[in-house]
Formats: C-alpha cells, sequence, structure tokens
C-alpha cells in the first residue's frame, strides 16, 4: 500500500513496450487493410500507446489488433473454371444422385460463367499512341477506342461498357464533363482517369464525381492493368454473391458432406465444415463484445482465419437443428449470413467492424427442410437428396466403402474380396437406412473380425467373404427378411410412410368392441395422424350402406386404431388411406391382400389427395418384399419420372377414392 511506502519509493507505470507496437504499426501498414479496417487497427493502435502493459485491457487490445491483421481481408484462392473438371470429381466419389450432381453442376456453370475472364474496356484519348498502348496493355479484354467525348458518348448507345479510362484534357467535352454524362446514363460504369497536370483539386472533383481512380501522367501499365482487373474482379464478385445458397436436404448417410466437399475439390477452393447441431447461442456465430471477460470472435470469422481465405466452401451442417432459447435466435444470426444482400458487410460482435463474406460459396445441409423458419428458406435453394436403392448401395459398398475399410484394416490391395451376395445380405438384414453409413460401419466391423481370423491362423490371405462368413463374422442378422407374403386377418393393413431416415412400412391393426361409439387410438400418433384416423371412420360411417354395414351399427361399437413401434412418435397425412382400407376390412371381415402396401392422404369426401417422397416409399415397399403398392392417382407423373430399378418389381396401382382403394385391396377369395 502506498500508505507504508518510502517516498523515493513512490509508484511509477509500466512504460509501453514501444518495440512491440512499433512491429503491430508495420505489420498494419504491410497489411493490405481495407480503409475501414486500417482506420480501425490505427485507433486501437494508439489507444495502446497510452495504455499500461499490466492492465487486463492491454492484452485484450493486442490480441484484438492480431485477429483483424490475421483475417484474410483481400487474399482470396484461384478459381479452377473447368466443368469438365467438376463433373470428373464428383463421378469418381459418388455413384448416383444423377439429379444432385445435375443441380450442383448447373450451379457450377452459372458460378463459371460469372467469373471467367473477360470485360469491356473504352479507352478515350485525343493521342493515337496513348490509346493504342493502353489498348496492347489491356489486350486480354474487349478493348475499344474514341479519340473523344462525342464519339465515346456515340458508342455507349452500341455497347455496355464495364470500364472507360479517360484523359483529362481533351479537344472539345473534357474527362469529368465526359464522366458527369456518362453517369447520368450508365451509372454502373466504373470511370479511370488518367492527366498530365494532376493536381489535387481535380482529382478531389473526379473522385466526387464519381470515378473509381485518378492517375497521373507518366502513366504506369502495370498500375492500369492491376486497377483494371480490380474493377472486374469486384464486379464479378458482386455478380457472384446474387446466387442462391444451396441446401442438401434427405436421409442421413447419403453424401450430402461429401458432395459439398467434392464441390470445394473441384473449384480448387478451402472447405469448411461447421456443425449447427444443437447451437441455442446467437453469439456462436456472431461473436462476443470485447466489453465482456474472455471475448471470442463468432465461429464464421474463426473458420475464415484458420483458412486463410476469403471464398472458401462452407458447409453448416445440420442447419435444421438450431435452436432458440434466451440467448439470441440464431437462425435470425444465418438470415444475415446468407442473404446476399446483407453479407458483404457481416457484423461480428467482437471484430465490431463489416467484413465481406460475398465471395464465400455457402451450402447447407438438413435433414428435414420444413423445421426451417420460412426466411431463412426463401434464402435457399432446396436439393433433395433421396435414399439410396439396393443396387445403388451394392455398387457404392464395392466400388468405394469396402476397399476403403479394408485398406484401414490393413490389407494390402487384392488380399480382401467380398461377393455381390454378401453385399446383398449385409444391406437387406444387418442394416437398414436410407443411406450408407450403417452399411460401412458393418462393412468395417467384417474387415476387422476377418483381420483377427487371419492373425490368428484360421484364413489364408487372399480372403474372399461369402454370404457363409456373415454369421461367424458380423453375428445373427439384425433384420431377419421376413417375406409379406404372411397370413393376415380382417382390420390389419400396410402402409408407407416417409421420414428424415427414408421410407418405412407400417401396419395398421384395427379391433372392434361393443361400447358407445368411441374411437381410440394408440402408437404415439401425432395430431395429423390422429385427424386422419377420424376422417377415416366419419367417411366408413357415411358410406355405411355401400359397405353393407348396419347404419345404427356405430352406436353399440367402440373402434381402437393402434400403430404398432408406440415408443416412436408418429405424425402426418399419408396414412389416411391405409386406416380407411383397415377399418373397412375390419368391418366387412375380410382380408387386405399380404402383398399390397398403400399410401395417400384422404379427404372427407373419401378423395385420396398426392403424397410426397413416393422413391422412398416404393423402395421401403421393395425392401419389405410387397409386390403391389396403391397410389394416389394424381401421383402416376411422379412414379414415371422415377428410374426402372425403382419401379421394378413393384405393380403400382393408381387410386382415385376409398372405394377404388378398398376394391383393390380387400380379398374375396382365398390369397394364392
Amino acid at each position: 500500500m502506498s500508505l507504508f511506502r518510502r517516498p523515493n519509493e513512490s509508484r511509477t507505470e509500466e512504460q509501453p513496450d514501444l518495440e512491440g507496437l512499433d512491429a503491430v504499426r508495420q505489420r498494419i501498414h504491410d497489411t493490405a487493410l481495407p480503409p475501414h479496417a486500417e482506420k480501425a487497427a490505427a485507433r486501437e493502435l494508439e489507444r495502446l500507446e497510452k495504455s499500461d502493459p499490466s492492465a487486463a485491457e492491454y492484452g485484450i487490445g493486442l490480441a484484438y489488433l492480431d485477429f483483424v491483421l490475421d483475417l484474410p481481408w483481400r487474399k482470396s484462392s484461384q478459381d479452377i473454371l473447368d466443368l469438365s473438371r467438376a463433373e470428373t470429381v464428383l463421378d469418381a466419389e459418388h455413384h448416383g444422385l444423377t439429379m444432385v450432381k445435375e443441380r450442383v453442376l448447373d450451379h457450377l456453370a452459372a458460378t463459371i460463367m460469372v467469373r471467367r475472364p473477360h470485360g469491356n474496356v473504352l479507352v478515350v484519348d485525343d493521342e493515337r499512341i496513348a490509346r493504342e498502348n493502353i489498348a496492347r496493355a489491356l489486350r486480354q479484354y474487349q478493348v475499344e477506342m474514341a479519340e473523344d467525348a462525342d464519339e465515346a458518348l456515340h458508342k455507349l448507345t452500341e455497347h455496355d461498357f464495364d470500364v472507360v479510362i479517360t484523359d483529362l484534357k481533351m479537344r472539345g467535352m473534357d474527362g469529368l464533363q465526359l464522366l458527369d454524362s456518362w453517369k447520368e446514363r450508365s451509372p454502373q460504369t466504373d470511370f479511370i482517369v488518367i492527366t498530365g497536370y494532376a493536381t489535387v483539386e481535380t482529382a478531389v472533383d473526379a473522385l466526387k464525381k464519381g470515378a473509381y481512380q485518378y492517375l497521373a501522367k507518366p502513366l504506369h501499365l502495370d498500375r492500369l492493368r492491376a486497377i483494371v482487373s480490380e474493377v472486374l474482379e469486384k464486379r464479378r464478385t458482386a455478380c457472384t454473391a446474387r446466387g442462391p445458397v444451396l441446401c442438401f436436404t434427405g436421409p442421413p448417410g447419403t453424401g450430402k458432406t461429401s458432395i459439398g466437399r467434392a464441390i470445394a475439390q473441384a473449384l480448387g477452393r478451402s472447405f469448411v465444415r461447421v456443425s449447427l447441431a444443437g447451437l441455442r447461442d446467437e453469439a456462436e456465430l456472431r461473436g462476443h463484445r470485447r466489453t465482456y471477460v474472455g471475448a471470442m470472435p463468432g465461429r464464421i470469422l474463426s473458420e475464415i482465419r484458420r483458412v486463410d481465405v476469403n471464398n472458401p466452401v462452407f458447409m453448416l451442417d445440420e442447419i435444421d437443428k438450431v435452436g432458440q432459447d434466451f440467448r439470441g435466435d440464431p437462425a435470425s444470426v444465418l438470415l444475415e449470413i446468407l442473404d446476399p444482400e446483407q453479407n458483404s458487410a457481416f457484423m461480428d460482435h467482437y471484430l465490431d467492424i463489416p467484413f465481406d463474406l460475398s465471395g464465400i460459396l455457402f451450402i447447407a445441409t438438413a435433414n428435414n427442410a420444413d423445421r426451417l423458419p420460412r426466411p431463412l428458406l426463401d434464402r435457399m435453394e432446396i436439393i433433395q437428396f433421396d435414399s439410396c436403392s439396393s443396387r445403388e448401395k451394392r455398387q457404392i459398398a464395392q466400388k468405394y466403402l469396402f476397399p476403403k475399410q479394408a485398406s484401414a484394416t490393413g490389407f494390402n490391395p487384392g488380399e480382401a474380396h467380398m461377393e455381390n451376395a454378401a453385399i446383398d445380405r449385409v444391406i437387406q438384414e444387418y442394416t437398414r437406412e436410407a443411406g450408407v453409413r450403417n452399411l460401412e460401419r458393418a462393412l468395417g466391423g467384417a474387415c476387422r473380425r476377418m483381420a483377427r481370423l487371419v492373425l490368428q491362423g484360421k484364413r489364408e490371405l487372399p480372403v474372399t467373404i461369402t454370404v457363409e462368413d456373415l454369421p461367424e463374422l458380423m453375428g445373427k442378422p439384425r433384420y431377419p427378411r421376413i417375406c409379406a407374403i404372411h397370413r393376415s386377418q380382417p382390420g390389419v393393413a400396410s402402409g408407407l410412410v416417409w421420414s428424415e431416415t427414408g421410407g418405412h412400412t407400417i401396419s395398421v391393426e384395427t379391433a372392434i368392441m361393443h361400447g358407445t361409439g368411441r374411437l381410440t387410438m394408440t402408437g404415439s400418433l401425432g395430431k395429423v395422424l390422429r385427424e386422419s384416423a377420424q376422417t377415416a371412420l366419419s367417411y366408413i360411417r357415411s358410406r355405411a350402406e355401400s359397405l353393407d354395414i348396419v347404419p345404427d351399427f356405430f352406436d353399440n361399437a367402440d373402434i381402437h386404431v393402434h400403430i404398432p413401434a408406440g415408443s416412436i412418435p408418429k405424425d402426418g397425412p399419408s396414412a389416411g388411406v391405409t386406416i380407411a382400407v383397415a377399418l373397412a376390412s375390419l368391418l366387412k371381415n375380410q382380408t387386405v391382400r399380404p402383398d399390397t402396401a398403400m399410401t395417400g392422404e384422404l379427404t372427407l369426401s373419401g378423395e385420396i389427395l398426392p403424397v410426397s417422397g413416393l422413391r422412398d416409399k416404393l423402395l421401403a415397399a421393395q425392401q419389405a418384399g410387397y409386390s403391389r403398392v396403391l397410389l394416389p392417382d394424381a401421383n402416376q407423373c411422379d412414379v414415371d419420372e422415377l428410374d426402372e430399378e425403382i419401379t421394378a418389381g413393384v405393380d403400382a396401382v393408381f387410386v382415385r377414392n376409398v372405394d377404388d382403394a378398398v376394391r383393390e385391396s380387400l380379398m374375396t377369395e382365398p390369397f394364392e
């Protein structure tokens, strides 16, 4: 304490580390910062020069300056503008996904068209030699020349120009008058004014009138080329930023993340992946204000700092699982990040100055796009990833997954092989998924068990995994293949539904008992599914006479509708026709054909409305062994667009209403 200190031991403050601050000042000078960032860095440095190095704010200020100087403000990677190479990269890493690849290639083609080297330049100078020298220096662009302002304005009526390079002093109308007249007609054109009579007043006047740059003679052509390239690159970047943000949606394991990585490889850009699952605090994206202890920048700018370029391919994974609580709404921050109209001046709370995100190619992934807020969904282009068919899974496993797992286990090329029949058995009985993630995991387990048998001397290299080896390598099947042709009973019908993990089959069970006309529904059913059951029962009651049911039958009977797997929540409208057929089967005491499954939304008038997810539902019917599927008549055009392998082995029967569905599904004779 100062009260007990001797007079000659008066406290002296530590002086700032001038050598360290001089090094920071030199970094600010050497780094190509934008004007607003350079001004903010200089202001922070000035504050540090007046601060005590022992104070906590001194270290916080140094960390801030370090972050500002580490950001790639003007450092971009050069895009590889080769569409055929992009197609080769996508085909080499991904089998199938034809429609997805087409959509991605369309997007890349638009990006390449915008960013390809081009530019219309007009050179205006009354000296022929000066005009020709400038045109020769810019020969990689489309250059036209004019000897005076009148000729330049006449050319404006015939062509659009990106850049106009004009001399200041010319006969007749001078360069500043030409600038005024041109900006009135074509304000988006950038002007570069050159002159041999450079003064501060004329430079300020030209810049105020809208000139992009003011250059003095003698003209350095390298400097001029760099400025023209900067102008055209800015215009191309602005056009590219207007493109939509891609959003890959589909079940897990269908290749969404790997397609994003392939896009980055095709363009020659860095790839960044940030998972947003469970994100609830918007400061994770936007950063914390520096007034807080331990403040950190947001994940967006932190990842950009890590890859050291300002135009990576940035994947926002699991965007549909973003949360919301008292700490803010991260989805609202995503609006600013993904909106091309706003992300050119993204404000991170820690950085506290605008940073341009418009050069980044953002890609979002989601399992269910319906969970996304509507404003966010409107800013993205949805690309749907469908479930993989059994044939696609087999080819993916044979070409990519099994060789990868065998190599990771230590097998050399040619030392391990797996028969197609064994792969098919793994697909059908050991995994049940829309993608191939569990399939890859199962194949990895088989390879590791085989490696153990080889080291124990029980198997010799090279090894071939057959169907007979699967119980020893993988144990008992998790999903034994049960034929759909089984003994049925009245009141039971099979339906097809879709979820985030792909298509599934369900069994709707109904029972009737003495009661007072009450409807009971069990099986963890959601509100929409409960309404579908009520609609189905109301329609059946309204058609009691045509179904040979006594009109007052329902007054003395209770009906119970149950969908098994009660621990799994279920919802959606597509089970309406299945419930109606099950009720008709129960009340008419006729069984439903055991080879038939169905899907469709039901109206109170008995019409069957179209549903989505038909590809996944048909794959689920194939896997479960159903040979007939009842589909809404309005979905016929959707089925016609599906590949033959999806519809092969399944007879699609199209129905318009419940009467058609009942007639096509109920048996009047024993099934053979």
